[in-house]
């Protein structure tokens, strides 16, 4: 099992968000996990990603065997793990690619693999631009530094596929892009799909998922999944809302 969370429980100072999670998902996979505002959701992604400010209280998570909990988020990351934002940050003063080519360095230092040379980097990078559509202009500029939200979604994706992550999760990328930037953001998730790799797209609504298609998607409801199903659940979320699953 790639991804194996058990029992999952974690609070925020003395409030318990997270109350008893349990997800499996298997390389090949894609998982979606739906849910109303303050559901948990993005507590989850956070804590699996080892966001300082949570409390892990009961209950375990494994990353291809290992036990993910223990790990430093530094560590979670050259393991495979990616988190991409709801909001991705800006850093002045670093480059898009003197970033990527230090993060892919750390990365392929930790699987063994000898470091690109600057020519082997500069085509990756440019090919991966290129499958979400961005300008080689981008590569020059301070990481997200006046970019759009479109543009900072895209980017986020062209992180992953130079990454090429084990586990990817996908915490509202969605957000605010436009029918035009969801078609790029989606059509670049689809792409790195493979079968070693998984992918977890936390999202609200159903119009993602008819880009990407999920294998199963997941009700979070209150800290907990409490329903799960085909893509079909989404559809009927979309039409239904949430109440009729409270009972």
């Amino acid at each position: 099992m790639l991804l194996q969370v058990t029992n999952l429980h974690a609070a925020a100072g003395d409030r318990e968000i997270l109350k008893g999670i349990d997800l499996a998902v298997s390389a090949g996979e894609v998982h979606a996990i739906m849910g109303p505002n303050g559901s948990g959701k993005s507590t989850l992604s956070a804590v699996l990603a080892g966001k300082p400010g949570y409390e892990v209280t009961q209950g375990s998570a494994t990353l291809n065997g290992k036990n993910l909990l223990a790990m430093s988020p530094e560590v979670r990351s050259r393991e495979g793990f990616f988190l991409g934002f709801q909001y991705p940050v800006e850093i002045a003063g670093v480059s898009n690619a003197n970033f990527m080519k230090a993060a892919l360095a750390e990365r392929r230092k930790h699987l063994g693999l000898p470091e690109l040379s600057p020519s082997e980097f500069l085509q990756l990078m440019r090919s991966k631009m290129a499958l979400v559509e961005m300008d080689a202009a981008f590569a020059s500029r301070g990481v997200n530094m006046g970019f759009s939200g479109g543009e900072r979604k895209r980017n986020e994706i062209f992180q992953m596929a130079m990454l090429e992550p084990a586990l990817a999760i996908l915490d509202e990328t969605d957000s605010g892009l436009d029918i035009d930037a969801l078609r790029i953001v989606a059509s670049g998730v689809n792409a790195l799909k493979s079968k070693d790799s998984a992918v977890v797209l936390i999202t609200h609504y159903q119009r993602l998922l008819d880009y990407i298609v999920p294998d199963f998607v997941h009700v979070l409801y209150h800290g907990k999944i409490i329903k799960t199903g085909g893509k079909e659940l989404a559809l009927e979320l979309e039409e239904k809302g949430y109440d009729w699953l409270k009972s």
